[in-house]
C-alpha cells in the first residue's frame, strides 16, 4: 500500500490553493447585491445630503447646509426626541425583559417556557399601524380601558411621550425576552454550586459571577432595543402624528414635500444622521456579541 501523502511535501497544497481560487466566484453575486441594493442608495443619500439646489437657477452645489439644518431648530429637536424615546424604552425593555426571561429560565414548568417564547415571538413582530390601532381602541380618548377606569381623569393621554413608551414596550419587551434567553441559559449551574460551596450567598453569586458574565449580553440587548426603537416609524406616525417631535416622522413629512423651497434634500440629511447613529449602534453591539459568545459559548 503506498504511503499517505505528507502535508509537508505539498501533497494537499494544490487542492487548498484551488479551493481558495474558486471561492471568489461564489461571493461575487453577494457583493454585487450589496453594491446595488445598499451601496447605490447609500451613495445617493450621501450625495444628496451634501447637495443644495438653487431655487432660482436650479443649479446644484456642494454644501453642508442640509446637514447643519438637520441638526438645528425643529429638526434637531426631532433627533433629540427620538434619541430620548429610544433610551427610555431601551432601558425599560432591558430590565423588564431580563426579569421575565430569568423567571422563565428558573421555572420548574417546561410548558411555561414554550408558552412565553411562542408569545414573545409573535408579540415582538406585532408593531406598526395594527399596534397603534389596538392601543387607540384600548387606551385612546374613547378607548375601552380609558372609559372603564376613567383614565382621562388622571391626566393620562395615549397621544403623549408616555403613551409612545407604552406602545413601544409592547413589542420591545418580548423582543428582549427572546434576545436574552440564550444568555441566561448559558449560565452553568456548576458556577452557582461552586460559589455556594465556597460560602457565597445567592446575592454574592449574582454580583460577582452572574451579572459580570451577563453584562455583555445585557448591554448588547439594550443596544439592540435602542436601534429598534430609533428606527420605528409606523406606530408613532399613526398614534401621535406630528404632535411628538420624532426624526422618522419629520423625514416622512419632508419626503412628502412639506419643506421650504431649497430644502428638498433635507430629508436625505436627516436620513444620513439616522444612518450614522445606526452604524454607531452596530459598532457597539458587534464587540459585545463576540465577548458574550466567548463567555457563554
Amino acid at each position: 500500500m503506498p504511503p499517505a501523502p505528507d502535508a509537508r511535501d505539498g501533497g494537499t497544497a494544490p487542492r487548498r490553493r484551488g479551493g481558495r481560487r474558486h471561492r471568489w466566484p461564489v461571493v461575487v453575486p453577494f457583493f454585487a447585491f450589496l453594491a446595488v441594493c445598499f451601496g447605490l442608495p447609500a451613495g445617493t443619500m450621501v450625495y444628496g445630503a451634501f447637495t443644495v439646489l438653487d431655487p432660482e437657477s436650479g443649479a446644484s452645489r456642494i454644501s453642508t447646509e442640509n446637514v447643519s439644518g438637520s441638526l438645528s431648530g425643529a429638526y434637531g429637536t426631532g433627533l433629540t426626541g427620538s434619541v430620548e424615546l429610544s433610551l427610555v424604552t431601551a432601558l425599560l425593555a432591558t430590565v423588564i425583559g431580563t426579569l421575565i426571561a430569568q423567571a422563565v429560565v428558573t421555572s420548574p414548568r417546561p410548558a411555561l417556557r414554550g408558552i412565553v417564547v411562542s408569545a414573545s415571538g409573535v408579540l415582538a413582530n406585532f408593531s406598526g399601524a395594527p399596534l397603534a390601532f389596538a392601543f387607540i381602541a384600548t387606551l385612546g380618548t374613547t378607548g375601552t380601558v380609558t372609559q372603564l377606569f376613567h383614565l382621562d381623569r388622571t391626566g393620562f393621554s395615549l397621544y403623549s411621550f408616555t403613551g409612545l413608551v407604552l406602545a413601544y414596550l409592547y413589542f420591545m419587551v418580548p423582543l428582549m425576552v427572546v434576545t436574552v434567553l440564550p444568555a441566561l441559559d448559558g449560565l452553568r449551574s456548576q458556577w452557582q454550586e461552586a460559589a455556594a460551596s465556597c460560602g457565597a450567598t445567592r446575592g454574592q453569586y449574582w454580583r460577582h459571577v452572574g451579572i459580570p458574565v451577563l453584562t455583555p449580553s445585557l448591554l448588547g440587548g439594550a443596544v439592540l432595543m435602542f436601534g429598534t426603537a430609533f428606527a420605528s416609524h409606523a406606530t408613532a406616525a399613526v398614534m401621535v402624528g406630528s404632535s411628538q417631535p420624532l426624526i422618522t416622522i419629520q423625514i416622512a413629512n419632508a419626503l412628502n414635500g412639506n419643506v421650504l423651497v431649497g430644502q428638498e434634500n433635507l430629508a436625505l440629511a436627516m436620513s444620513l444622521n439616522m444612518v450614522v447613529i445606526a452604524l454607531l449602534v452596530m459598532a457597539v453591539q458587534i464587540p459585545l456579541q463576540r465577548r458574550s459568545a466567548r463567555w457563554l459559548g
